[in-house]
């Protein structure tokens, strides 16, 4: 009798097995296709938590320098807006008569476009207090120049915290109450290495924090920087300061 090869037995036994349940074929499936396991259960707990949307209760400074209707809170917000809107290049020049062309400028010209639109004019004012105050302001070094010192972010520290209400420098995310006390329309000043103004927005992120109209190249916008600014926030100020 012809012995039956044993290579030919297990050949024939595995094929008996596959006959019976396919799922044993390489790769899970009849195919080769990859047999699911059941759907993993998601249960509430293994959701993200939704990003809560903090209330901010809005400020008003009652008081309208330019008669228009609009609080000056309000009015510094919308100028700086739509001079940010304009998308001014970041330039840094010195230019006869001190204001630089519509099409360029820096961070200090944010504001004094913003102070412009609620009636204000800075150049005009820091110029008087550098003449009347002149130790008071050492970026000036004992010589005034109408040319440039209103575009000077030391100069501008030195006016408002002389001329404005100071406020809060601690922001506290998702802190309603702390965060009343930033407004759009104020003011805040970043001190070295790299010296900074800019107009608080309006807007605020979901956690209650406000954006920054400012200019800090290329050009001007309106952005999330309050708590990214590479340098120490050094002032928080809300002008004009009131009796």
């Amino acid at each position: 009798m012809k012995r039956v090869p044993l290579v030919l037995i297990l050949l024939v036994l595995v094929a008996a097995v596959f006959l019976k349940d396919p799922s044993f074929a390489p790769g899970g499936g009849p195919s080769g296709a990859i047999v699911p396991g059941p759907a993993p259960t998601l249960s509430r707990d293994s959701l993200p938590a939704p990003v809560p949307t903090v209330a901010v209760e809005t400020i008003t400074l009652d008081h309208d320098q330019d008669g228009d209707g609009i609080l000056d809170l309000a009015d510094i917000v919308q100028g700086a807006r739509a001079y940010v809107e304009t998308r001014p290049q970041y330039k840094n020049a010195y230019y006869a008569g001190g204001y630089p062309p519509p099409s360029e400028g820096v961070c200090t010209d944010v504001v004094w476009q913003a102070l412009q639109a609620a009636g204000y004019d800075l150049k005009a004012m820091v110029d008087k207090d550098i003449r009347e105050n002149l130790r008071a302001y050492p970026r000036v070094a004992g010589k005034p120049d109408p040319n440039i010192d209103f575009r000077r972010v030391k100069n501008l520290h030195v006016f408002l915290k002389c001329h404005a209400t100071a406020l809060t420098l601690e922001v506290k995310p998702g802190d309603a109450e702390n965060l009343k006390a930033w407004q759009g329309g104020d003011i805040v000043v970043f001190g070295p290495p790299v010296d900074h103004i800019a107009i608080v927005s309006d807007r605020r992120r979901p956690d209650g924090v406000p954006l920054l109209l400012h200019n800090a190249g290329p050009y001007a916008e309106e952005a999330d920087r309050l708590l990214t600014w590479p340098s120490p926030l050094i002032g928080h100020h809300r002008f004009p300061k009131l009796p």
